[in-house]
Order: C-alpha cells, then structure tokens, then sequence
C-alpha cells in the first residue's frame, strides 16, 4: 500500500528501532572485524565483506546506551548512506514490518539527548513503539581529538 512504510526492525538494550528497508543492504550475524586506529570510540571497527571494507559503528555507544553485556555478540545491519556502506552493530535483528503513515509521530519529550537527535520520529505499534532510526545521522561520527591534536 502506498500508505505504508517498510521497515528492517532491530533492538538495542530492549528498544525497538527501525531504518527504512530501500537503505538496508543486507543483514547478517557477527563478522570478526579489524580494529581502527585513531578512529572515533563509536568504530568498532572494519570489517571485509566480500571484498568491499565498510566501517562498523556500535549503535550502543552511538547512542549513549550501556555496554553490551559481556560474551553477547552484535550483529549488523548494513545500510547505504549517502557517504557509502556502513554497518551498524545491534543487540538483534527483529522483522520487516510495516507500518501505516498515519501511526507516525514526532518523537516524544522522554527521548532526549543524542537519541533525540538521531531519531526521525515513532509508530505507535499495538504492543510497542518503535524508534526509526535515521541512518544518515547515525553513520556520520566525528573524528577524534587523537588526530586533531596531532596536528
């Protein structure tokens, strides 16, 4: 339905996110990745996917929200930006969902912070709310101090 939006589901420290589906590339479980150096603290790393290296971003720390728990593995949900791919590392992938555009909503004043920020809006769902994620905003990440003060 033309009134309908597609949405790739996944959760964070028991929030329930969303990134439109036309931007997610491809979905997959923990790949072991290579460290980057002088990279900001969100970049867990890079990680080789068929050839192509993307950069891996830890959505957690992204977003300010709690470590994950020791011996629990993220996976990735890889999506298209406008700078390229990136992967974003989450807790776990839920389902392709639809939503109707009349259930968006501005996001609510309990999201505050850099969650705010890179919020686009919530669906209230029937039994949860789900955050849409705007991938944009959440792959772009300042570059560290270490290389400023090396200059």
């Amino acid at each position: 339905m033309a009134d309908e939006k597609q949405f790739c589901t996944f959760y964070l420290d028991n929030l329930f996110f969303g990134v439109e589906v036309l931007t997610v590339q491809e979905v997959f479980r923990y790949q072991e990745m290579t460290t980057a150096p002088l990279a900001p603290p969100v970049v867990k790393g890079l990680i080789n996917l068929r050839g192509q290296i993307i950069t891996a971003i830890d959505l957690r720390k992204r977003l300010e929200l709690p470590e994950r728990p020791e011996g629990k593995l993220p996976m990735n949900v890889v999506v298209r930006t406008s700078d390229g791919v990136v992967s974003l590392l989450v807790d776990e992938i839920g389902d392709v969902l639809e939503a109707p555009a009349e259930a968006f909503e501005r996001s609510p004043d309990t999201v505050n912070g850099v969650t705010r920020e890179l919020i686009k809006g919530v669906y209230k769902l029937k039994d949860s709310l789900l955050l849409i994620l705007d991938t944009e905003k959440a792959s772009q990440v300042e570059t560290g101090s270490a290389r400023e003060s090396e200059t």
